[in-house]
């Protein structure tokens, strides 16, 4: 479709012209022309170093299983930008994404208020989500928070899954800073859920919810979960006593998501009623790509974004647990605004090879310096396009060892489109 190309590049433009501007009165000024589409949402409001969008895609789930109309805007996409924006499972569509894009130029930018990239897709979603009349929209932030694109909004509730080191050049160096950004996102009056959060920077969270008269539902106090030996879930607090819950997505990590969603559905209970049987159908549907996604058997293949240190941390022992003994051969890259060292030193130890690739020269970190880290561990190739990087890094595997991409979700998004045009999504790649 010529027109969605045309459009895409044209939004592309702005990502590249505009790049990342943190400010609200644009956005609040381009709303306006658009007639505050925002205000006619019931939203619930997410935010979090990790774990933000997986918290989305259980909202969604659960509440679509209950029967209500939920629309999403996450980012950031895979594959196709019409993955930010969904009602249910379904994408917007491209020819309205194209006509929706049209009116906010028309409206807002030939008006002569200049927007980003995120800022427009972000109006195109509020449009978009208004006009389905879903019954209840849950926003991603995209970065920080309190001057996220998405903040402009009053929800019902905000969500703050973790606070962890990433994006330091917009947010901050240290947890405490990184916050107070994610905090911004709390509203007066409105509850707040929060996740696994180190002390330091939950008591920043705690304070700010404190001074706006937020009430604060923290985990492992006013609500608390646990991971069963086969890997299903109890959840205890906020009305609910719940067990042997099955999460659709692999990890504790993606268990205390899960727990994250379930109790701020606790929360909203009046407002959002959701019945134990749509919860735990909801839960174990779920489908969220690029997270623990298997791809692939006879070498099982598992693609995940784990883009930070953190993220990385909590995926290791999953994969190990996973792999059981067998051996592990990687495909990695990493953009270079990352801590990319720390995450090469806890996954590197545990592998028996690795590819190393590049998405996104300009800013990657360069395929040569991921061979020297990786090396010192493990034999390591240097192959710069990911697709021949993919298929190498599985070519190397044999039956029965594991192969997983990770580093980047610029890499898992090059990798999903591969197996896509190939039509191999979903099926052992092989």
């Amino acid at each position: 479709m010529e027109a969605y190309r045309q459009t895409l590049d044209w939004l592309y433009s702005l990502e590249i012209s505009k790049g990342i501007e943190l400010k609200l009165e644009r956005v609040r000024a381009a709303l306006a022309e658009l007639d505050d589409p925002q205000s006619h949402l019931r939203c619930i409001h997410v935010a979090g170093t990790n774990g933000k969008g997986s918290v989305v895609a259980f909202l969604s789930a659960i509440l679509t299983a209950a029967g209500y109309r939920v629309g999403a805007y996450t980012s950031p996409h895979l594959v196709e930008l019409t993955e930010r924006i969904r009602i249910g499972a379904e994408e917007i569509e491209r020819s309205q994404l194209v006509a929706l894009a049209d009116e906010v130029k028309r409206r807002v930018l030939d008006r002569g208020i200049g927007l980003t990239f995120f800022e427009v897709v972000t109006a195109i979603a509020l449009l978009h989500l208004k006009r389905s009349q879903v019954d209840y929209a849950i926003l991603e932030v995209g970065l920080g928070g309190r001057l996220d694109a998405t903040n402009v909004v009053d929800p019902l509730a905000a969500v703050i899954t973790s606070i962890g080191i990433d994006h330091t050049s917009y947010l901050g160096s240290t947890l405490a800073e990184i916050a107070f950004e994610k905090a911004g996102i709390v509203k007066p009056g409105r509850p707040l859920i929060t996740g696994e959060i180190d002390a330091v920077p939950a008591q920043v969270i705690e304070d700010i919810a404190e001074r706006r008269g937020a009430p604060i539902y923290r985990n492992g106090r006013e609500y608390r979960w646990s991971v069963r030996a086969d890997g299903t879930m109890d959840f205890e607090g906020m009305g609910w006593a719940l067990e042997r819950l099955e999460v659709g997505l692999a990890g504790r990590h993606q268990s205390a998501n899960a727990a994250t969603a379930v109790a701020t559905l606790g929360v909203l209970a009046e407002t959002a009623s959701v019945s134990e049987a749509a919860l735990r159908s909801g839960l174990r549907s779920v489908s969220w790509p690029g997270r623990m996604e298997v791809v692939g058997h006879d070498p099982l293949t598992i693609l995940d974004g784990a883009h930070n240190v953190d993220a990385m941390s909590a995926l290791v022992p999953e994969v190990l647990r996973i792999a059981a003994e067998r051996p592990l051969r990687v495909l990695f890259a990493a953009m270079g605004d990352k801590d990319w060292p720390t995450m090469v030193e806890a996954l590197a130890p545990h592998c028996a090879s690795a590819v190393v690739t590049e998405v996104i020269p300009d800013r990657a970190v360069p395929a040569e310096r991921l061979r020297d880290a990786f090396s010192g561990y493990c034999a390591t190739t240097v192959e710069a396009d990911p697709d021949k990087a993919f298929e190498r890094a599985r070519s190397e595997a044999s039956p029965g060892e594991v192969v997983l991409v990770s580093g980047s979700l610029f890499l898992v998004g090059a990798v999903h489109r591969y197996l896509r045009d190939r039509g191999r999504v979903g099926a052992d790649p092989r």
